[in-house]
Parts: C-alpha cells; sequence; structure tokens
C-alpha cells in the first residue's frame, strides 16, 4: 500500500525525497548490466532500492542490492571505485546546482524481511498461536 503524500519517511523533505528518487532512477539506468567497465560491476545485476538524501543535498547515500545477493563485497567495492565516474554522470543526467558526493551502502532490509519472515512462521508463534485459539 502506497504511503499517505503528507508522511515524511525519517523527517526528510518533499525536496530530498524528490532528489534522491531522481537520483535512484538516474543510477538504476548506469548500473545496468554492460554499463560500467569495472570487472565486478560489468555482467552485475544490481537494484538500486533506495537514495537517503542528506538535508543539504551535498552526500546521498545509494542503497544497493545485487540480484541473489552474490558477491555483495565485491560489487560494493566496485561501487565505491566507479562513484566518481558514476556521480559525473549523474551530473549530466540531473539537473541539480550541485550533484550529491555519492557513496554506497548494501541494502539490509531484505535480510531484516526473510529474518522476520523466518520468526513469524517458526514453532513459538505457531504454538502461541494455538494457545490463544484454545487449541
Amino acid at each position: 500500500m502506497p504511503r499517505p503524500q503528507s508522511e515524511e519517511p525519517a523527517g526528510r523533505s518533499q525536496r530530498q525525497l524528490r532528489v534522491g528518487e531522481e537520483l535512484r532512477h538516474a543510477l538504476a539506468q548506469m548500473l545496468r548490466p554492460g554499463e560500467l567497465h569495472d570487472p565486478a560491476l560489468y555482467d552485475a545485476n544490481i537494484t538500486v532500492t533506495e537514495v537517503q538524501v542528506s538535508p543539504d543535498l551535498r552526500n546521498a547515500k545509494a542503497f544497493v542490492m545485487p540480484l541473489g545477493g552474490g558477491n555483495a563485497a565485491d560489487i560494493i567495492a566496485g561501487l565505491r571505485r566507479s562513484a566518481p565516474h558514476l556521480q559525473g554522470r549523474v551530473a549530466r543526467a540531473v539537473r541539480l546546482r550541485r550533484v550529491p558526493q555519492l557513496s554506497f551502502a548494501l541494502d539490509g532490509a531484505f535480510d531484516s524481511a526473510e529474518r522476520i519472515a523466518a520468526l513469524l512462521n517458526g514453532e513459538a508463534v505457531e504454538r502461541d498461536l494455538q494457545d490463544k485459539n484454545g487449541g
């Protein structure tokens, strides 16, 4: 279910959210397989899940996830090596006065979601549900 417009995640302004979303779209286009020449990134399928921009719009952290979660450390290292090149490409793709300094981090949301799902499907929850329903 989409989040209502009036709700701002983690106190971020509409401008931060808008710039972050533009950067996410631009980076997603740039991180397609075959677009970058870094050996760790050349054939990698990378999803850009979110870009968080600082309040002054000088820094942007892109949260990424490699398809299947494989070679995550190599991909993050490759993205960090390619950050200056990507920043230059973002400057040409997105109209901003100043392009934010890019940094990359692995998105842990998928791991957290899997852990929560495993806990909810565990024996303790089943037992508690059965006890609650009188079963």
